[in-house]
């Protein structure tokens, strides 16, 4: 059984040390990776760099750098990818990313990548040894038909990736159409699931709205009166998670990617019923 971890930069270089904290427990579950984000047009850089440099020491799993083209010139994408490289990082996740304004719709900077598929092409081409692309389980909110997204997920098979990780989702079998969907399409790459334990179902709803990833109505349901119950709440955040990864490690799957929100507890929950233990 696979793990990996996704832990995003704080708000402030103040708080790189709690989320080095939070990686050391991370960790001692053996994960394959852990990734690290920044923001949408390439916002929060230093902090993201910072983080980096501080978890790619022994001790920590492989580190994994997400780099976006949005909102960047090639030059800034770059200059990046090779700060990252010189601290020794040759893994990646190459996505598009969002607008810096987020509510404006995706165009290219005028000097930088046109896609994914062209950073991916590079990244391929200069020395990275894995590279993860999106993948979207209920179809990217600007895609303009499942095929067209099969096609685009084949291109960046095409293009150099090695592994796709998909957007989080809450019913499993959503997830299965889609690898049966992939599979039928030719595409080959191990696809990993992306898991959200959520601790806080507002804001997950919120932020679930704007990236297109439906919470059906079970979920409303098992939230139902814990909105001013934060305890409750995020025990019953790691029930839900857990039952997901069970029934999804039933059905074949092997390698599971958390998205931490920088919270340790609710992903190495779910870890302890796949049976991954602390070393």
């Amino acid at each position: 059984m696979n793990i990996s971890f996704e832990l995003f930069p704080p708000a402030t270089s103040n708080g790189i040390g709690k989320v080095v904290e939070i990686a050391r427990q991370l960790a001692d579950f053996q994960p394959d990776m852990i990734s690290v984000t920044y923001g949408a047009g390439g916002s929060g850089r230093e902090r993201s760099s910072r983080l980096v440099a501080e978890l790619n020491k022994p001790g920590f799993p492989a580190i994994t750098a997400h780099i976006t083209l949005s909102g960047q010139s090639k030059q800034d994408v770059l200059q990046q990818m090779d700060e990252w490289q010189e601290h020794g990082v040759k893994r990646f996740v190459a996505l598009r990313g969002d607008m810096p304004d987020m509510a404006r719709p995706f165009k290219p900077h005028g000097d930088g990548f046109s896609s994914s598929l062209d950073l991916m092409a590079h990244l391929a081409s200069h020395g990275a040894e894995e590279i993860y692309g999106g993948a979207y389980p209920e179809g990217h909110p600007e895609s303009p038909s499942q095929s067209a997204e099969l096609d685009h997920l084949k291109a960046k098979q095409d293009a150099g990736a090695t592994a796709l990780i998909t957007q989080y989702f809450f019913e499993v079998d959503c997830f299965l159409r889609f690898r049966d969907r992939a599979e039928s399409h030719g595409i080959t790459l191990p696809i990993i699931p992306g898991i959200l334990p959520v601790a806080n179902f507002e804001k997950a709803k919120g932020f679930s709205k704007r990236c297109g990833a439906s919470i059906p109505q079970f979920v409303h349901d098992r939230f139902a009166g814990l909105h001013n119950n934060p305890h409750e709440s995020a025990l019953m955040g790691a029930s839900l998670t857990a039952e997901l990864v069970m029934e999804l490690a039933d059905e074949g799957v092997e390698h599971f990617h958390f998205y931490t929100l920088n919270r340790a507890d609710l992903s190495l929950t779910a870890c302890r019923m796949l049976g991954v233990r602390p070393t």
